[in-house]
């Protein structure tokens, strides 16, 4: 069976308890490095050591008796066992003429004790009848073994308190090992339980069911991702509402001009019109919501373009107040049919950055809403200038104003400030969204500022980019 067929929790608890007990057998092996490697080798070293310093007493021939007391002096002051062997049998030096003595190292240990190595001895050995750890220093009179300096220290002792403690450390590593097991399955809990809550989770949002939101058990990453899964349902839902709501707006905008253009059309079909003039008007009706479905999918077309960022600005440098003032003078009959007063305050010198018909389009759409929504005998004032290396473009008017719950939504797509005037004044309710997408086109932001029956400001930033 293949790794990955396993589930996450199976593994994760795999790999948990593998490193308990990687982590509890390095534990041992430490310990027995320690013993071994170290506590061993250190006695090796200081016996090799204390060896050497007796041995360099000897000065060849016969071994003096001042040695032999030499060496019972430190034997007794010594933690370790000092034996000064100068025998003959026990140095294998008769053989093979006693063969019924067991002498204290081999005919072999003895070669290289002719040699001039020193001998290191681990185990049980016979003659002790126990476990040591000893060391044998030659004495050399020139080719001949005079004798030989045999320092141990016994390792029962040391084994017995190592055999005492390994009971003690093989329970406190199962107590640790069940501990651990408990603990790290606790820790799977706490990881695994999130993950299958967002699978469940996801399912739910496969499905289309957007409501659903993850509960956020904690501050950490687990704890983020749910926010941020939540906050993602969110903006779905927010999404999936307007998609509906589009879809709402669009059948009801396109139903009212569909059902004038179908009944107005039926009666000049069936002659139902009393006089020419009757029919004119109705041809004229007829004209103004075929012209309304024009503008609307214009407009819905060019909203999906700017929102999916397919369609490309043509940016070049431009004098913003001949594209302001270019804009205006469309509006001039309509400032004089309203009795409008209109004021204007440009810095001409500010140069952006833009797109000509776009910008246009954006200018146009907000001095119409101002046209529209404003009294007779009103104000309109624009100004374009300069602050902090921002290019600011107000808007202001005198008009009928917006209520404050519905500036937050102003910019949607078919949303009205004014539901029960709007369609009277032939707006789509996409004007506004396409005004903020060519505004975020080009960097910018847009903010309004409205009191009702006082007027709305509309402000336009965008970065000022310095030409050379």
């Amino acid at each position: 069976m293949k790794w990955s067929s396993f589930s996450f929790q199976a593994r994760f608890r795999f790999m948990v308890s593998a490193i308990i007990c990687m982590t509890i057998l390095f534990s041992f092996l430490f310990i027995h490095f320690l013993y071994r490697d170290l506590y061993v080798k250190d006695i090796e070293r200081s016996l090799l050591q204390e060896g050497k310093n007796i041995a360099s007493q000897y000065l060849g021939g016969e071994v003096s008796e001042q040695l032999k007391q030499n060496v019972a002096w430190h034997n007794a002051i010594s933690e370790s066992e000092i034996l000064l062997i100068d025998n003959p049998r026990d140095l294998s030096a008769c053989l093979p003429f006693e063969m019924n003595h067991e002498a204290l190292i081999t005919e072999h240990e003895r070669r290289k004790l002719l040699s001039g190595e020193h001998l290191i001895k681990t185990g049980y050995e016979e003659r002790f009848e126990r476990d040591i750890m000893g060391v044998v220093i030659p004495l050399l009179d020139k080719e001949r073994l005079m004798g030989i300096i045999y320092l141990y220290l016994p390792l029962s002792p040391i084994q017995e308190v190592f055999n005492k403690s390994a009971p003690i450390l093989l329970c406190t590593g199962v107590l640790f090992f069940l501990f651990m097991v408990i603990f790290g399955n606790k820790l799977v809990r706490s990881l695994v339980n999130p993950i299958k809550e967002m699978e469940a989770f996801s399912q739910h949002i496969a499905s289309g069911n957007l409501t659903a939101r993850l509960p956020v058990q904690s501050k950490d990453e687990l704890g983020h991702l749910a926010l941020a899964f939540n906050k993602m349902t969110e903006a779905l839902e927010n999404q999936d509402q307007q998609k509906k709501e589009f879809l709402a707006n669009v059948s009801h905008e396109l139903r009212t001009p569909l059902s004038y253009i179908k009944g107005y059309s039926e009666v000049l079909k069936e002659d139902m019109y009393k006089n020419k003039e009757e029919a004119l008007r109705y041809m004229n009706l007829i004209h103004r919501e075929a012209d309304r479905m024009h503008r609307l999918v214009q407009d819905l077309l060019d909203l999906a373009q700017l929102e999916a960022d397919m369609y490309p600005l043509k940016k070049e440098p431009l004098v913003l107040a001949q594209v302001l003032e270019d804009t205006i003078d469309q509006f001039i009959p309509a400032f004089r049919q309203k009795q409008l007063n209109f004021e204007a305050q440009f810095d001409w010198d500010v140069i952006m950055n833009g797109d000509h018909d776009r910008l246009s389009q954006v200018f146009y759409n907000l001095l119409d809403n101002a046209v529209k929504y404003n009294r007779e005998n009103g104000r309109i004032f624009v100004s374009l200038r300069v602050e902090k290396d921002v290019i600011t473009i107000q808007i202001e008017d005198s008009g009928i104003g917006i209520e404050q719950e519905d500036i937050v939504r102003l910019g949607e797509r078919f949303f009205r400030a004014d539901k029960a005037r709007t369609r009277t004044k032939g707006g789509t309710g996409l004007g506004l969204a396409i005004v903020k997408q060519i505004v975020q086109r080009h960097e910018g932001t847009m903010e309004l500022a409205s009191l009702t029956n006082e007027g709305t400001t509309v402000t336009l930033r965008f970065p000022l980019e310095h030409f050379e």
